[in-house]
């Protein structure tokens, strides 16, 4: 089925990750031109960007503003334009903490690296249509966001902000600067990935997936797939401010 991609500027937050990553490859493979941002994790930022034939991989820690607007500085000169932004860059911290042992330490950091990150890539993101007239941001939250998740009630509320408040504004928004432009998020559940790895082992599978419908956690494809579905004008065209 034809996504209409091809040739689309597309920004991928968090493409050192394994949903990133999975990404990045959907929309190349789609004939995008796809810049692979990272914070930390250049190795492996700069061997997808390699496997996507030389891709730019964009250093920037989306908690600063000024390094924010660095990388839709240096995405936008190496794209020509952004079409299309994946925002999937977050943190899950493993450590099961309850609220009562909470520190505010970690909850603020973790509202930055999740909320704060997500709004000024919007905010970025947003500007960029100012100059373009259209695009489509696709917002990367969690099932957290919607149902809570015990022992990271930090990460809960920041990706129920993504997925509430902050996605629903921004939908309404983003008409006032360009009317067809859309915004839209997915949630995933358990998936994975970097960030997971050593906590989906099968006794994990077997415990998290008593509640879900398929008895599996996600493959980073998996979600990838509804990211590009959503970034598709020939797809969802007609699709805004909706969670998947």
């Amino acid at each position: 089925m034809e996504t209409g991609l091809s040739g689309k500027g597309v920004l991928v937050t968090g493409g050192s990750g394994g949903i990133g990553a999975a990404c990045a490859r959907a929309f190349a493979a789609e004939g995008a031109r796809v810049a692979v941002h990272y914070h930390r994790g250049e190795g492996r930022a700069r061997d997808v960007a390699a496997s996507l034939g030389g891709a730019p991989a964009l250093q920037a820690d989306l908690t600063d503003e000024l390094e924010v607007d660095r990388l839709f500085d240096e995405a936008r000169a190496v794209l020509g334009r952004i079409d299309v932004c994946a925002a999937v860059a977050g943190v899950w911290p493993s450590e099961d903490l309850p609220v009562w042992q909470l520190p505010l330490e970690r909850w603020e950091q973790t509202l930055r690296q999740n909320l704060t990150s997500s709004f000024l890539t919007a905010r970025a993101f947003l500007r960029e249509l100012e100059r373009n007239g259209h695009g489509s941001l696709v917002l990367v939250g969690s099932t957290a966001g919607i149902v809570g998740e015990a022992g990271h009630a930090d990460y809960a509320a920041a990706k129920s902000a993504v997925l509430g408040g902050l996605l629903l504004s921004l939908k309404n928004e983003v008409v006032r600067i360009a009317p067809s432009a859309r915004v839209n998020a997915v949630a995933p559940g358990w998936t994975e990935s970097p960030m997971t790895r050593g906590h989906v082992d099968p006794d994990a599978v077997r415990r998290v997936s008593r509640t879900m419908a398929l008895r599996k956690v996600a493959q980073p494809d998996d979600v990838a797939a509804l990211v590009l579905v959503l970034a598709s004008d020939e797809l969802s065209g007609h699709v805004t401010g909706q969670v998947v």
